[in-house]
Formats: C-alpha cells, structure tokens, sequence
C-alpha cells in the first residue's frame, strides 16, 4: 500500500509540473486576447473622432430647424472630437475641422434662436390686453389672465438652445438677440393699443373707452373697468360751450388721447411683468435684470415722451392762458400715482436712471399742475373789465361759469389738486400729515378763487351806468356761484378752512336784491304821501293841486312803463329767485299804487282820469310779473 500511494504521488507531481506550465500560458494567451480586444475597441473610437466631421457633415449643414435633439447630439459628438484632439493631437488638421464644424454648430444655433424668436414673437392683442389690465367686470372672482407670447413647443427649445449656449457655447449675443427682439414685441404691442383706442374712437361715440369700448372680438364679454378709470376723463373738457363750441370734435378726441395714455401705462406694467416671467426661463439669473432693463427701455422710453409731450403741451396751454388744457394731467397724474407702486416693483433690479423716470415725469407734472391752478387763480383776479364782454342782460358772466366749471372738475380730482399744491410747499408739515395739508391746501385754494372772483365781479359790475343793472348782474352771479357751490361737494371742501361761506354769499344775494330795488324808488317816490294836500271827499280843486295829481300819476305811469320796458330784457336765470324778486317788487309797488289811488278815488281832478289813471293795481302787478323776460 505505502509502494502504491507513493506512485501514486510521485504521478500527480509529475501531472502538476506539466499542467501548471500550460495554465499560465493559457492565462498570457487571455491577456492578450483582451488586451487586443481593448485596443481595437480603442483604435475604433479614435478612428471614430475622426469620421465625427464627415458623419454630421450633412446634419449640421441642414441646421438645428425640426430636430433640435437630434442636433444637439451631433453637436455633442463634434464637441467631444474636439477635446481629443485637443487632449492627444492639438498639431492635427482633424482638430482645425472638427473645430469648425463646432463653430458653424454654434452659429447655426444662434441662428436658429433668432429665428425662433423671431418667428413666433407676436404682438399682443389689444384685446388680450384689455383683458389682462381690466378683467370681466360682471365676474366676482376675476379670472388672472395670462400672456402666452410663444407657444410651448418654441419655448421649450428656445429654453434648450439658450441652455446650450451659455454651457457650451460659451455665447451671450443671443441675450442681445433676445431683448432687441423681445423689446420690438413689447413696443408694438402698447402702439398696439394705442391705435386699438385711435379707432375705437373713429367709429363710435365714445366718453370713456375705459367703460364703454364695445370689442366685436369678444361679443361674449364687456369692455373692461379699471378701478379709477370711470371718473378719470368726466369733465375734462373746455370749459365754455360758447367759447369753444366748435371743439367739441376735439374733446372726445381729447379724451381718447387721455384714456389711451392711461391705458397703456397699465399695459406697460402688465406686460413688463409678463416679459420679466418669460426672461427668467430663458436668460441665466445673474444676467436677468440687466438684459430685462434692455428689454423695456425703448416702451418705457416711448411712454415717457409722450407723457412729456403732454407736460409740454400743458405748458404752452397756460402761456396762452388756456388752463382747462391743464386738466389732461390731473387724471393721467392720478394714474401715475396709483400706479407707482406696481411700476416700482417690475423694475425692482433695473438701473437707478430706469427706476427715476416715471418718478421724474410725476415730478413734472405736479410742478406745471401747480402753476397752472395758480396762475388760474391769478387770471381769474386780473380778467380785465371789458364793456363790449359784459352781458347786456345782466346775466352770468362767463368769467364765472368757467370759474366754477374749473373748480368743480378739481372735485373729482381732490387728492391730486392737493398733492400738486403740496409739493410746491416746503413747510415740514407737508409730509407729516399728507392727506389732510392737501385737502387744507385745496380748501384755502378754492377759496382764494372765489375771492379773486368776487373781487373781479364787483370791480367788472362798475361798467355797468345803472345802479340796478349793476345789483342784477352781481345777484346773478353771486347765486349762480351759491347754487354751484350747494350742487356739488365744493361747499364741503371750502368749509374744511372756512364755515360760513354759505351765509356770506346769501348776505351779498340779498344786498343786491336791496341795491336793486332802489331803482323803484324813483317809480313809487311819485306816490309818497309827503307833499300831497290833505284833499276832501267833493272838495273842489285848486289848479295847482290838480297839477300835483297829474304830475304824481304821469311821474308813477313814465317811471313804471320805462322801468319795465328796460328791465324786461334783464335776466335772472334762477326761476326761485325770480319769482322771489318780482313777488317782493309787486307787492311795495302795488300797496303804495292802491293807497294812492283809494286817496284820489273821490277827487275830482281831470276831465279825462282815463287819461291819467292808465293801469289797475292788477295791470301794474301784471307789468312787474313780466320783468326779466325776455320772451314777453
């Protein structure tokens, strides 16, 4: 047994030394199986890098349009060539062509998100826009409009070239692309809606397209309401119809022009934001602000011409001392102003000179809208007497119906009227209790005017020769500012400085009324009973006695007929006050006619009383009953 285990293991050694041998040959001959296997794997890829420029040769020619992806990988694959070479053989012409062909890569792309833009880049409606600023009036939630200035599919690739070109191609002229042609859209979308209004305009009679623009586009909806809007143009037009009656073609126009402005300031902001939105999915964030800066300067640019256009307009209207022109700012101000907040946050980021011109433009107009309510009031001071401008009737002057025409449109306009009267303070007050200086300020103003007015009327009052005409024309006048004064909140905001403006005007109202009853005095003088014997019932008569009856009866019938006859074509417009005076008239001159006539009724002074005797107390009361009409 110990003979056969020997062999036995004396065989397997001899087995050992013969197989170990031939494994690790076996294992040599697998290296380098595998080690060829590498290298033609290896020599393949290398030798693909050089077949890069000749197999996306035809993809890059035909360009990125249609097949983004598809581009973008053969870019990939260029790209790729390129740090080989770079890497392992930067003397190679390979490297020159595959460079190249990245190049033209590049710009094709560029091209293509140029063309993209381009392309799909609209306008905004007008009436997406009206839409987006305004909303559905009839709806209690309003539904947020938004504006979809390129469609998904663009977007997303216009998002994935950008991408590209900021990792890769290393490129910001495509952001230059971006806001130049993001800024036209943006532009041509508020001139858009400027020309929407020129035409709304040309076709329908339109106060307030804020309220009333019908859009045939969208039968299904109302025209849109802005907060603010339903009052901004109520009453901004010339202020005497008289004056200016062949204008009024001009004020509806006028008044588009405003509503037109305001509109589109609105817009500015609505779509400033929208682009803001759009720019962040596209542009890089730490170029975002610059580039959105760049993108609404030529609108904003634009929006504030015009808005000087208007100060300079106003301007030139208050050196031709037309200051209802001025009253396009009060409503395009007040916009401004509630729009200030919204504007400043959309350009939260934007340089220091983008963020100072609408700030700069309100500056502007609260300056010219202080000098123009001031030299109003000053006009409405030295407005010369000019006999052949002065109403023959006695009637209202128009010095005061524009007055207070002025005035009133300031009501809808009171926290404007006092915030320009405010910033030509500099009293420290100003900015501690804003609200209430202003309305203090717009109280003293409006009193200043009345003033000045007053003190004009009594001084154009002295063209007047009768003393009666004189008190007439100052009554109307003074109850027409009363009436107005009454009719609307003017009374209120006066009072918050001065309390008894109201009794003051009916204390002058009723000095007048007295001034002119003066003028009967030479009528109803012939009826005083002073110098008048003390006749007796059948007494017979003195000649000279008879002749006092005669004189008192021809004196009272030439005074009454001649009073009347001038009178009559006098005019007191207020039909209460009217009556009031004609009541008060007949009644003194009445009871003095009918004591005068009981004395003579049994006195026998003439052969022909008829003569004399003229008119009954009824005629007479019928006379005075027809005075200040002018139709009789």
């Amino acid at each position: 047994m110990v003979s056969i285990l020997s062999s036995f293991e004396s065989r397997l050694m001899q087995l050992e030394n013969s197989i170990i041998p031939v494994h690790k040959q076996t294992e040599n001959l697998q290296r380098l199986q595998e080690n060829v296997d590498k290298t033609l794997s290896n020599m393949d890829h290398v030798i693909s890098y050089y077949h890069v420029a000749k197999d996306t040769d035809k993809i890059i020619r035909e360009g990125p349009a249609g097949r983004l992806y598809e581009y973008l990988a053969c870019i990939a694959k260029i790209q790729k060539a390129v740090e080989y070479f770079q890497d392992n053989n930067p003397d190679s012409p390979e490297l020159n062509t595959v460079k190249a062909r990245f190049e033209k890569g590049k710009e094709l792309l560029e091209a293509e998100f140029r063309s993209l833009l381009t392309r799909y880049s609209k306008p905004v409606p007008p009436v997406l826009i009206l839409d987006a600023i305004g909303g559905d009036e009839d709806m209690e939630v309003q539904e947020e409009v938004t504006l979809e200035h390129l469609p998904e599919a663009v977007l997303q690739d216009i998002i994935c070239i950008s991408a590209w070109l900021v990792e890769y191609g290393r490129n910001q002229d495509f952001m230059n692309v971006y806001f130049q042609v993001r800024s036209s859209q943006l532009d041509r979308s508020i001139k858009g809606l400027k020309e929407h209004f020129r035409k709304n305009s040309a076709t329908s009679a339109i106060h307030s397209p804020a309220v009333q623009t019908k859009r045939k586009e969208t039968p299904t909806k109302k025209a849109p309401k802005r907060p603010g809007f339903e009052h901004d143009l109520r009453g901004v037009k010339h202020l005497s119809d008289e004056k200016h009656g062949a204008t009024a073609g001009k004020d509806d126009v006028l008044d588009i022009e405003i509503d037109s402005y305001i509109h589109c300031i609105s817009a500015f902001v609505k779509l400033a934001q929208s682009e803001y939105a759009l720019l962040t999915e596209i542009i890089p964030e730490h170029h975002q602000k610059k580039t959105f800066d760049s993108l609404i300067q030529e609108a904003l640019d634009n929006l504030m011409l015009e808005g000087d256009n208007i100060v300079s307009a106003a301007r030139r209207a208050i050196m031709r001392h037309d200051y209802s022109a001025v009253l396009t700012i009060f409503p395009i101000l007040r916009h401004l102003k509630q729009t200030k907040p919204d504007f400043d946050a959309t350009l939260q980021g934007t340089a220091a000179s983008t963020k100072n011109k609408l700030p700069a433009l309100i500056t502007s107009m609260e300056t010219i809208g202080a000098k123009a309510l001031e030299e109003f009031a000053d006009s409405i001071k030295n407005d010369p007497d000019k006999e052949y401008n002065m109403p023959k009737d006695g009637t209202v002057h128009e010095l005061t119906s524009n007055a207070i025409l002025f005035l009133q449109q300031l009501l809808d306009f009171q926290e404007t009227a006092g915030a320009m009267l405010a910033s030509q303070e500099s009293s420290s007050s100003a900015s501690s209790y804003s609200s209430e200086f202003s309305r203090k300020l717009l109280s003293t103003y409006i009193y200043k005017v009345l003033g000045n007015l007053q003190l004009n009327l009594s001084n154009k009052a002295k063209v007047y020769e009768d003393p009666a005409l004189r008190a007439i024309f100052l009554h109307n006048n003074y109850n027409y500012i009363l009436k107005s004064l009454e009719k609307s909140e003017l009374i209120q905001l006066v009072a918050v400085t001065v309390k008894k403006v109201e009794s003051s005007y009916r204390e002058l109202i009723e000095q007048e009324i007295q001034n002119y009853q003066r003028s009967w005095l030479r009528v109803t003088e012939h009826l005083a009973e002073r110098n008048i014997p003390d006749f007796q019932p059948g007494a017979k008569l003195k000649d000279k006695e008879r002749q006092i009856i005669k004189d008192k009866f021809k004196g009272f019938n030439d005074g009454l007929e001649e009073l009347c006859k001038i009178q009559k074509g006098w005019a007191v417009p207020d039909k209460e006050q009217r009556d009031t005076i004609r009541h008060a008239q007949k009644r003194v001159v009445s009871l003095t006619y009918k004591a005068f006539l009981q004395r003579c009724a049994n006195i026998s002074f003439t052969k022909n009383p008829e003569k004399y005797h003229r008119y009954s107390p009824e005629q007479v009361e019928d006379m005075i009953d027809r005075l200040f009409d002018t139709s009789a």
